[in-house]
């Protein structure tokens, strides 16, 4: 059977990326989310790129909707990555509930119900799942060890872990669930670990920025995370394994260095909190890359000068409103 692939949550930043590769692939894909801009996509996406997407309005909660897309389009591989942010799921935790939890429950009540059709499912779960760095003495997640979510978003992420493993128990459906950790890149303008990807859009348009944390923290390329969603969909995985996405550790002080070197105006206006994110500063990332693969890692600094030049042309072509999103 030819490739189909749907992908929800794709206006956001990974489903964006997700939807290019697809689309360069010359592979058919659907996405699927609330009515909306498409702003993200079209950050890195032309036109005629954007005119081979199969755009479809739907909500993430309602079962029926969701089924039809699946059936109707012959859908063949599954990328999960609607959900809200921490920030959002802190405002309003019910809405949180009903779109992280209840729409991963509904994907995957319509791979259950297309099991003969749907030969890949893979959804995002996140590093929110665990704890604060006195849990893990090696200071390192690997993908088993102990969970202890410090908010609602990471209850709700690890919720999903659970219910793929039901799912799988109890009807065999395969899934893979993959945990990122500081998404940056084009597109990443939400969320609580965002702030480093806004310091390059305000160096891009010359204008100051306060990154919210310090520390160190793993790094991943929106272009990298998204070709190991792709990656991982693809293989055909059994089970419902859940894993860490590996990629660049870094100090948040050599990310400012660098975005200085790639915009060399903005020296001195990139600022950060020296206070560390209550995570681990490493990952394991190896048992992914063993079940799926070897991963291609963009190196931190070319991922850097990339966000940057995209940055740059977006305002040159009026396709991004930076003071809304660096406000």
């Amino acid at each position: 059977m030819a490739e189909r692939f749907l992908v929800t949550g794709a206006l956001g930043c990974i489903g964006a990326w997700t939807v290019k590769r697809l689309v360069a692939e010359g592979v058919p894909v659907w996405t699927y989310d609330l009515p909306g801009e498409p702003r993200r996509l079209r950050l890195i996406m032309d036109d005629a790129a954007l005119g081979k997407v199969h755009f479809v309005s739907g909500d993430i909660t309602d079962p029926a909707a969701f089924d039809r897309v699946v059936a109707e389009n012959g859908i063949t591989h599954i990328i999960h990555l609607a959900a809200l942010q921490v920030p959002f799921v802190k405002a309003n935790p019910i809405q949180g509930a009903r779109v992280n939890v209840v729409g991963t429950t509904v994907v995957f009540e319509a791979a259950r119900h297309h099991a003969a059709q749907v030969q890949g499912l893979v959804y995002a779960s996140s590093v929110g799942v665990y704890g604060g760095p006195e849990l893990y003495p090696d200071g390192t997640l690997h993908h088993d060890s102990p969970v202890h979510p410090l908010n609602l978003y990471g209850v709700f992420k690890f919720a999903n872990e659970g219910t793929a493993r039901i799912y799988h128990q109890d009807w065999g459906v395969n899934s893979l669930g993959i945990r990122p950790y500081v998404l940056y890149g084009p597109g990443r303008d939400q969320g609580m670990t965002s702030t480093p990807t806004k310091a390059m859009l305000a160096a891009a348009a010359g204008r100051p920025y306060h990154i919210s944390y310090g520390g160190s923290v793993v790094f991943q390329y929106a272009d990298d995370c998204a070709r190991a969603f792709i990656q991982a969909a693809r293989t055909g995985a059994k089970g419902s394994a859940v894993y860490n996405l590996g990629g660049t550790e870094s100090a948040i002080a050599d990310v400012v260095r660098d975005i200085t070197r790639a915009a060399p105006a903005s020296a001195g206006s990139i600022t950060f909190n020296p206070a560390a994110l209550a995570l681990p500063p490493h990952v394991d990332g190896a048992p992914l890359e063993q079940a799926i693969g070897r991963l291609h890692w963009t190196p931190l600094a070319a991922g850097i000068d990339e966000t940057i030049h995209i940055f740059r042309a977006a305002i040159a072509a009026g396709k991004i409103d930076v003071a809304a999103i660096l406000a």
